[in-house]
């Protein structure tokens, strides 16, 4: 076992254990990949101030996202087919979310459903992230699955109308569980681990929506199902109506533009995240942490802003908070310890995010999390 040391390390493994369809999924964007590779280099032009001679004992990195208590300001992000990286993959996140005090937040493309997560963590608290399908009626019973559930916060992803194009899926042929053609046994052949863990599992369809909807009960009916469901014609007024329905925190993921940050405030929800769907949507827009210090210093003090995309290091969240972030996410850094490692993986992910955070706080002269603003920059570095 090599010595995990770093994220990159995560990821380099997880590149040799997981089959090529499922790691390609996690590790790639649309069209030319430009906002994927913004996303995480646009960290880099932002600079520390470092200092020295100041008190560093009593470090912390507790502080509350939407009014919840969390050991760091970093939620796990809704990814879907997680269940496809590692076996059981959405419990074992959650279960690990779970242990170390952060939330976990389930997405509705899920292969395990919200009741399996609910039922392996022991009624645990976790957040759920909806798509907006034509079928209103399976959303509505899918919100209130969430509440049965126990879960204490909604996450609506408002940038998946229409699906981006991601040739790498186009080229694998990307299905839940994998179609079994030549290459892609071939490839699996390569993978024993992963092959054993899905012999070990019933779990290898979406299971928020198999068995949930009428007349979707095998693989060919649910693709005909979920290639006509994601709706086009979502709206502002539809954000109402699920907050109405839902009831408790809502969250409001993929806002890219200070006009719909406005937009966001007005619909009363509790905090927006800064995102563009990981670069998977629209090829050539802004990256994240780039779009984060317009939109915060615009609605900052009228509702909770969080950020999505790119975060690969401690050292990349405690640049988000000083821009401007109460909290914020992490996708394929969790992704690659789940696929390396299965729930030790994730522990991994976890623990070196919280001590990388830890450290280059203290060194830009910080103790407490709460504390941290733009000051701990460079100026002209952002």
């Amino acid at each position: 076992m090599p010595v995990i040391t770093n994220i990159e390390d995560l990821r380099v493994l997880a590149q040799k254990r997981v089959p090529r369809m499922f790691y390609d999924y996690a590790d790639s964007g649309s069209w030319t990949e430009s906002t994927y590779r913004a996303n995480q280099a646009d960290f880099d032009r932002i600079l520390f101030r470092q200092r020295v001679a100041v008190n560093m004992d009593n470090r912390s990195t507790r502080t509350k996202m939407i009014g919840q208590d969390v050991a760091m300001p970093v939620a796990i992000a809704p990814t879907g087919l997680t269940g496809m990286q590692h076996a059981d993959g959405e419990i074992l996140a959650a279960k690990s979310a779970k242990k170390f005090g952060i939330p976990f937040t389930l997405s509705t493309m899920s292969i395990c459903s919200i009741e399996d997560v609910a039922k392996e963590t022991g009624g645990h608290p976790f957040w759920f992230q909806l798509y907006v399908m034509r079928d209103r009626d399976f959303i509505e019973r899918l919100i209130d699955r969430a509440k049965a559930a126990n879960c204490s916060a909604l996450v609506l992803t408002l940038d998946l109308q229409i699906l981006g194009q991601r040739h790498k899926d186009l080229k694998n042929g990307l299905s839940a569980p994998p179609k079994l053609t030549l290459p892609n046994i071939l490839n699996m052949m390569t993978k024993p681990r992963w092959c054993l863990g899905m012999l070990g599992t019933q779990r290898r369809q979406f299971g928020n929506i198999v068995g949930h909807v009428k007349g979707v009960d095998n693989m060919g009916s649910l693709s005909e199902w979920t290639a006509k469901q994601f709706d086009p014609r979502l709206s502002w007024n539809d954000v109402e109506w699920i907050k109405k329905r839902w009831g408790g925190k809502l969250v409001l993921k993929g806002i890219q533009d200070v006009e719909d940050a406005r937009l966001a405030v007005g619909t009363g929800a509790d905090a927006i995240i800064v995102s563009n769907h990981g670069g998977r949507q629209l090829d050539g827009a802004p990256s994240s942490i780039s779009a984060l210090p317009e939109i915060a210093a615009a609605v900052g003090k009228e509702i909770e802003v969080h950020m999505d995309g790119g975060i690969r290091s401690g050292q990349h969240v405690l640049k988000a908070l000083a821009l401007g972030a109460k909290g914020t996410y992490i996708g394929r850094a969790m992704l690659y310890g789940l696929g390396a490692m299965g729930e030790e993986g994730v522990d991994h992910t976890l623990r070196i995010i919280q001590r990388e955070l830890e450290l280059s706080m203290a060194f830009c002269g910080r103790t407490d999390i709460n504390t941290v603003d733009s000051s701990i920059l460079l100026p002209g570095s952002y």
